[in-house]
């Protein structure tokens, strides 16, 4: 189905509607509006829901079965759903409700297709008897085998094509012309990625910071090209501040955004509003975004959009530390 002929089968008024960039907002409970979306109607599922009490969300609680179920009919065959998730730490013990989360996707008939990690540049509250808390879960699920993968590439590490065209025959060791044959200059990024966070740095707009759980820009992007192509249809049951929707917009996605307070859903409406410079996702995907220098492990490293690419990986950051 086109988009707008799903925008007019569901019996809700928007909060905010752009029918020609295909933007929409439902300020609802999102157990409300998925039962109205057309089955296996999207592409992609991109979000990060009120986990445990890690976050106060007005009032609002979920039962996260309904929402696990609704997610569950309207994904399409092939469709992704990227669950960005983290556990409290609730009388000495981590609630273990990501896991749980997890496994009951695949009770429902979806494939867990990545557990992937969202490694953090910092840590908001350290720990005296535990080390820094700074990742969370990115479980990729699927229904069936993924239809798009648009893998993010990273330079090969060591990778210097030969400068020579001869070499020496054995014997006389005489110099006799030869193509080398190149290795790859690029390879697909690990399944843990690093994002700076934080005040101007998940995000560049002050206004979006009235949301306290705001998931980077860069994280967005990354995921929404992985998994899906331009003119697909993303959704995100938990909208909050409007990531989601407004990389959707920045890569030319359509996006359907649920969000219950009527607080952020004026924040996102807001960032879909505004007029956005389409980036070209061969670009993107190359890591070629804007480089910021990010502190991880006391080293300053090349990141592209606020993402460690480039110059170092996570291994090599301990190799060179060890140097030291």
């Amino acid at each position: 189905m086109e988009f707008n002929d799903i925008i007019d089968s569901i019996s809700v008024k928007p909060y905010y509607l752009d029918r020609d960039a295909g933007q929409v907002i439902y300020c609802s409970d999102c157990r409300d509006i998925l039962p109205l979306i057309p089955d296996k109607s999207i592409d992609l599922v991109l979000t990060s829901p009120p986990y445990d009490d890690l976050r106060t969300y007005v009032t609002y609680e979920w039962l996260f079965e309904d929402t696990a179920i609704g997610l569950y009919k309207c994904l399409s065959i092939g469709g992704v759903i990227v669950w960005v998730v983290g556990d409290a730490y609730i009388n000495g013990s981590e609630s273990g409700s990501s896991f749980k989360q997890a496994l009951y996707f695949k009770e429902l008939g979806l494939n867990l297709h990545d557990t992937m990690i969202y490694v953090k540049d910092s840590c908001s509250s350290p720990q005296s008897n535990r080390y820094q808390q700074m990742f969370e879960y990115m479980f990729v699920f699927s229904k069936g085998k993924p239809a798009t993968f648009n893998p993010i590439k990273i330079p090969t590490r060591g990778y210097k094509p030969s400068k020579s065209n001869t070499r020496r025959t054995k014997g006389k060791g005489e110099l006799k012309p030869f193509k080398y044959k190149q290795g790859k200059d690029s390879q697909t990024d690990s399944n843990v990625w690093l994002y700076g966070v934080g005040y101007m740095k998940s995000a560049k707009q002050d206004y979006i910071f009235e949301h306290p759980a705001i998931f980077p820009e860069a994280l967005a992007l990354d995921h929404i090209i992985s998994w899906s192509n331009a003119g697909g249809l993303i959704l995100d049951p938990f909208l909050g501040s409007g990531t989601t929707a407004y990389c959707a917009k920045k890569l030319g996605r359509k996006c359907i955004g649920i969000e219950i307070s009527e607080d952020y859903c004026r924040i996102a409406a807001q960032r879909c509003a505004q007029a956005v410079l389409p980036l070209e996702v061969e670009q993107v995907k190359q890591g070629q975004g804007v480089s910021k220098p990010t502190m991880f492990s006391g080293m300053t490293l090349t990141t592209k959009g606020n993402k460690i690419r480039g110059k170092m990986s996570i291994n090599q950051v301990s190799e060179e530390t060890d140097r030291e």
